[in-house]
């Protein structure tokens, strides 16, 4: 495929999130968004006639009728595996919502089933893609922190009731293992602290991190808090030169040298609408995604990312439950 060829694109999902993905596919020159396969006729049916698809409630009848360059698929959280193997087993190149699934022989089922078919898996770990965190990787990547000491993410909001136990350490918390290790490196092992007092599983954990290069680190996730809080989410990066604290993820990046009382500091200007929405890093991130589509490379945040978070998650719920610190494999 070249650069200039569209790419033709069919969506698996018609629910809130779906939304996001059929917004930006169909938004862009260079994709022809042509289908939408959904669980229910009249949510698939709306979706379709908002940006003028085609509705499918079989996933089969959509490919086989579509034949499309590239799958994007967004589905409720505890509803990925059987839809993401139909696709693949299907010989289609995909794209898929976080998490990748909450079971560790049904990721590692999907990685091998894609790496049969050499097929392009990619997953959407799109808060890489906000300006702040952007910032803080260039920073990091420069050598600005010196050797990184510690760093901490906390991230709370109200969650769903009911489903799995430990939902929100998989499906919301993932965002902050793969954030601790794109910026930080691997984490080497972990130990745990969880509560589920609110009766709906075990909605908030602590989580004590080692990293592989040294530095230490810690996570606190809870479902048992609210979006409308100031700094809801915080990720601050300490290092013997210098600390990095970005805020509410699209919001705010500050650096300061150490023992400077001047920082730097980026916050999106009057104008600025598109960094200072988190919807839009989605934008940035299918950009960067379907660049490295159109030329043959491998996706630029790929399906194993969301097995790693899932193999951390596992591992904070055998510290937990085994009240032991874990190793996990770099």
């Amino acid at each position: 495929m070249t650069q200039k060829q569209r790419v033709k694109v069919a969506l698996i999902g018609a629910g809130r999130w779906g939304y996001q993905h059929a917004r930006v596919f169909a938004a862009r020159d260079d994709v022809e968004l042509c289908a939408v396969a959904g669980r229910t006729e009249a949510r698939t049916q709306a979706r379709a006639k908002q940006f003028g698809l085609r509705a499918y409630l079989n996933i089969d009848d959509m490919l086989a009728a579509e034949k499309p360059d590239l799958v994007s698929l967004s589905l409720p959280n505890r509803g990925h595996y059987e839809p993401t193997l139909q696709v693949i087993r299907a010989g289609y190149p995909l794209l898929v919502e976080k998490p990748l699934v909450f079971d560790l022989d049904e990721a590692e089922t999907l990685l091998r089933e894609a790496a049969m078919r050499e097929l392009f898996f990619a997953i959407n770990f799109n808060h890489r893609y906000a300006k702040p965190v952007q910032l803080a990787k260039a920073a990091l990547d420069a050598g600005r922190l010196g050797e990184l000491v510690f760093a901490t993410w906390r991230f709370g909001g109200e969650g769903g009731r009911g489903g799995h136990a430990h939902a929100n350490l998989i499906e919301t918390q993932c965002h902050g293992f793969d954030m601790l290790e794109h910026l930080c490196g691997p984490i080497a092992s972990l130990q745990a602290e969880m509560t589920d007092m609110t009766g709906v599983g075990y909605s908030t954990m602590a989580l004590s991190l080692k990293f592989a290069n040294g530095a230490v680190g810690s996570l606190v996730g809870s479902y048992d808090s609210s979006y409308a809080y100031p700094e809801t989410q915080r990720l601050e990066i300490n290092g013997t030169d210098g600390r990095i604290l970005v805020d509410d993820t699209v919001k705010r990046y500050r650096f300061h040298r150490a023992g400077d009382e001047t920082g730097e500091v980026w916050e999106a200007g009057y104008f600025n609408d598109p960094d200072r929405e988190f919807h839009r890093t989605f934008d940035r991130y299918l950009e960067s995604t379907l660049k490295a589509f159109k030329r043959g490379a491998d996706p630029p945040v790929p399906a194993r990312a969301g097995y790693r978070a899932l193999a951390l998650a596992w591992a904070a719920i055998e510290s937990y439950e085994s009240g032991r610190r874990v190793s996990v494999t770099v």
